[in-house]
């Protein structure tokens, strides 16, 4: 239930009557004779009802305007105030209807306590389909469980200076099934704990839990909902475990006398005892394909999603009216002491990467408000250049898969495109490439000293470059697909690179930059003249987003890693600083990052 509560009405500089001259302000200005001084007092008398006049006008328009904004925000307040009881007429005839046991009621309700859970992880699939045997009280549901790769094949991983590399440790086949194994049991545990706490009303007798995975039948390879975990769980018998003192496994297979498949990384399955289509009622089913696409939806509805999402998380929040709104799409205040306060959020329903203009909009938006946060929400993704200039403000960026992974989490719907809800074990679908023909960054190096640097790009999996024809240096200018390309450098660089980097192959997860003396210029040079340097960020009209700062060259060394764009798993690139050196130039470099050199 939200507070019928609006902001009050605030007037702002409006509320200020326009001050009156004073005709004690108005000295005339003496002469030397009485005619002067006549004449002085007239012009002062004349100033005076001149300003006077003006003063009335301009307190007329104030009083006009104010009357206009008062009447705008009347009719502002009573359509917010009519939103929020609907909205809790709403959970009001939700909540009734549980208690009456009607069942789309029930699922509507218990399906809500599962996306507004935080106790499920962050990251792990949300999708359920419900139905509810009112006769029985019964709650029977398929709830999507995580993949097996949710278990890292890497037992560990430890950092090789020398090389530069990650070294990782292989998890054994039966370690990485029994923590699968683990990870189903909890999962289908706290799925009921959620349910049965959520049970205000009296509506479950028991709750019958499927949990399955997307993939492919590995008898019939065909693809479909591989049921991994099946109980019945009777209220009456959950209530009475521990949950805190019992292993999972033990208590869903013993005491609950349910089924967890013996070898879940291999998609053997079980046999659920009972599937919502076998209850007789309507199914209902949230999290799946039927979301919302957030790329095809009204753009007011799409801002109102997003207040919608910011209400959940517990602000308050509202949409500004579409015009004069100062860059701000929504308003929210977060009332928790000390982190909270005004938060302006901005909604950009992109699918091309948002330019970090929009990002420095936004502070300047922050500033101007004299909000705490700003917060930029969008359905495609951000550049480095974004991320850079963001750090260490008050700003917030979130990109269009932690968007969705939020709605579901807070029990909206929404997804991108076919790309938000897809297996674990399918590829991906290649989304339309609707980037503009500028969408890109130049790379301008500089450095103190007189030394001779050849700056180089690798365009690497890992620590592995792509092939050779992804190795741009003075021999090869760019990559066969022209998303990387050396440019000639403009003051105060003494190199440039340009790359695209939402163009970069799919395979690709780094972006390496280096530095080698050229040996043809100094070839008796070493890195200690190389100093001071420094990355500037660009955009393509060349104005500069931010500064990445590198190590310092050393004494014997001619080749040096400065630093490598790595790309996150949201899609977003990171800068990550290098500074591993060599003492066999840049042919020793390059063969660490699997070129082989004649």
């Amino acid at each position: 239930m939200r507070p019928e509560e609006v902001q009050p009405f605030a007037p702002g500089p409006l509320a200020q009557p326009v001050p009156m001259p004073n005709f004690d302000h108005y000295q005339a200005q003496s002469g030397w004779t009485a005619g002067r001084r006549a004449q002085a007092q007239v012009e002062a008398r004349a100033r005076f009802e001149q300003d006077w006049h003006a003063a009335q006008v301009a307190e007329a328009q104030r009083q006009q305007q104010l009357a206009s904004y008062r009447r705008e925000y009347q009719q502002w307040a009573d359509a917010q105030l009519a939103e929020v009881r609907r909205h809790n007429a709403g959970v009001a005839e939700l909540t009734e209807g549980v208690r009456r046991r009607d069942p789309d009621a029930v699922v509507e309700y218990f399906s809500a306590a599962l996306y507004a859970s935080t106790a499920w992880p962050e990251g792990f699939p949300r999708q359920v389909a419900a139905a509810y045997d009112s006769a029985a009280g019964q709650l029977v549901l398929d709830w999507e469980l995580p993949s097996c790769s949710v278990v890292p094949e890497a037992k560990s991983v430890r950092y090789m200076y020398a090389a530069d590399q990650h070294k990782e440790s292989p998890r054994p086949v039966t370690q990485r099934r029994a923590l699968y194994r683990e990870v189903l049991a909890q999962c289908m545990l706290l799925v009921l704990h959620e349910l049965f706490a959520a049970d205000e009303p009296g509506a479950l007798e028991s709750v019958t839990l499927n949990g399955f995975v997307d993939g492919h039948d590995p008898t019939t390879g065909r693809p479909g909902r591989i049921y991994l975990a099946t109980v019945m769980a009777p209220h009456s018998v959950f209530r009475d475990l521990h949950l805190a003192q019992v292993d999972a496994c033990s208590c869903l297979a013993d005491a609950l006398r349910g089924q967890l498949s013996a070898r879940p990384d291999q998609l053997t399955p079980v046999r659920p005892s009972r599937r919502p289509q076998d209850v007789g009622n309507r199914v209902v089913t949230h999290g799946s394909d039927e979301d919302p696409d957030l790329y095809e939806m009204d753009p007011i509805a799409f801002e109102n999603l997003v207040a919608d999402l910011f209400r959940a998380m517990g602000m308050q929040a509202v949409t500004t009216q579409r015009s004069n709104d100062g860059g701000v799409d929504v308003d929210a205040l977060d009332p928790a002491p000390i982190r909270g306060g005004k938060i302006v959020v901005q909604v950009k329903r992109y699918r091309n990467t948002v330019p970090p203009t929009a990002v420095r909009d936004l502070y300047g938006t922050v500033q101007d408000a004299g909000a705490n946060k700003g917060v930029l929400v969008t359905t495609s993704r951000f550049g480095p250049g974004s991320h850079t200039f963001a750090n260490g403000k008050p700003l917030e960026l979130i990109p269009g898969a932690e968007l969705v992974d939020l709605l579901h989490r807070h029990g909206l719907r929404g997804r991108l495109g076919d790309g938000s809800r897809r297996s674990a074990a399918q590829p991906a679908p290649t989304v339309p490439d609707t980037r503009l023909p500028d969408d890109y960054n130049v790379l301008g190096m500089s450095w103190t000293g007189s030394v001779a640097l050849d700056v180089c790009a690798l365009v690497c999996r890992g620590n592995r470059v792509l092939s050779d024809d992804h190795f741009v240096f003075f021999n090869n200018p760019q990559t066969p697909d022209g998303t990387v390309r050396a440019l000639p450098a403009t003051a105060p660089d003494k190199a440039a690179i340009r790359v695209s980097f939402d163009a970069l192959p799919d395979e690709a997860d780094r972006f390496v930059l280096v530095a080698a003396i050229d040996p043809e210029v100094d070839p008796d040079a070493d890195l200690s003249g190389f100093t001071d340097a420094c990355i500037r960020l660009l955009d393509p009209g060349m104005t500069e987003l931010g500064r990445l700062e590198v190590s310092d060259g050393r004494p014997r060394e001619t080749a040096l890693v400065l630093g490598s764009f790595r790309r996150r798993a949201n899609g977003d690139w990171d800068f990550v600083l290098g500074g591993k050196g060599y003492t066999g130039g840049l042919e020793e470099l390059v063969k660490d990052y699997g070129i082989e050199v004649e």
